[in-house]
């Protein structure tokens, strides 16, 4: 049994990682948030010690080391985006392996900062690439692997998951610290991309706002036009009122059912994690590498490569 700590614990994600950490015979030991909504640690690891000061957390996470068999292990991180570089830094300097929510950092340079404190710390940072466990994805991989080495795949992603007023008054709809919502909601469906059709060749941005993103990626294997929302307006007439997301996948004009299957892919990611099969700074820089670019680059002209929904608006 190992002992965890966990960062951002009254974060929206945190209970998935509560409850992996349960789910994997190990302890919930520490919590540590800003805010003190945490209720739900009593039904997961009601002993763990709780802190809304970081230097609290800190120092107790510090003199832990001086007691036989309470010292910590792993620190889980779901704190806000912004913060995920200093977190794991200082959590790796504490002598703690980090499991860490996406994306891992904003930049590829970050990224190489975290590979040298590695090096200095001898402990290691994985992230959470859940959609690299679920099943439907795994066998897609399989497939594009078994086709021949010629075939690339026209592929469209649509993803909307409404979002209400509140987003744009919390840290997710600060730029500054979600760093936008094609990092923010993207990142996942950028490393699922990768995951399956190989190293991308070529990006083009037609659409980078406040509640949406869209653009063009080809991979080695596939040209994907792409499109993020968290605006209700773009749901499907015959979805709005009916649910708040809408998430499809297209290949070669056939849909790609992935809905459901996602409860239990932090579970598993503990599982590998733990197995010494987890995803660290080499596996994420692809995907790092992506959204990075799509952050940077200017909305181009819209093109034959637009998603439907984005040519739709600019007429």
């Amino acid at each position: 049994m190992k002992n965890f700590a966990l960062i951002g614990a009254a974060g929206y994600i945190a209970p998935r990682h509560m409850r992996a950490i349960k789910d994997t015979g190990n302890r919930l030991a520490v919590a540590y948030d800003i805010n003190d909504s945490v209720g739900i640690i009593d039904s997961i690891a009601p002993d763990a010690d709780f802190f809304t000061q970081f230097e609290r957390f800190q120092d107790h996470a510090n003199s832990r080391r001086r007691q036989p068999g309470a010292a910590l292990d792993w620190v889980s991180i779901c704190s806000p985006n912004h913060l995920h570089h200093s977190h794991i830094t200082s959590s790796l300097r504490m002598g703690c392996d980090v499991i860490c929510e996406k994306p891992l950092v904003p930049t590829p340079e970050l990224l190489d900062d975290l590979e040298q404190v590695e090096r200095e710390t001898g402990k290691r940072v994985y992230n959470i690439l859940q959609l690299r466990h679920h099943p439907a994805i795994t066998r897609l991989r399989q497939q594009v692997g078994d086709a021949t080495s010629a075939t690339k795949h026209d592929v469209e992603l649509t993803y909307i998951t409404s979002r209400g007023k509140w987003y744009f008054e919390s840290w997710k709809g600060d730029p500054r610290k979600s760093l936008g919502v094609a990092t923010n909601i993207g990142v996942h469906f950028f490393d699922m991309l990768h995951f399956v059709f190989g190293k991308m060749q070529h990006s083009e941005i037609h659409l980078n706002e406040a509640n949406k993103a869209a653009g063009f990626l080809e991979y080695e294997r596939a040209r994907v036009r792409w499109f993020l929302s968290i605006d209700s307006s773009d749901l499907p007439a015959d979805v709005r009122g009916q649910k708040s997301t809408f998430r499809q996948i297209d290949i070669g004009g056939k849909a790609f059912e992935f809905s459901e299957g996602f409860t239990e892919l932090h579970t598993e990611s503990y599982r590998a994690i733990l197995a010494g099969e987890g995803f660290g700074i080499a596996d994420v820089r692809h995907c790092i590498e992506t959204v990075s670019a799509i952050r940077t680059s200017q909305p181009g002209s819209i093109t034959v490569d637009a998603h439907p929904l984005v040519r739709k608006q600019a007429k």
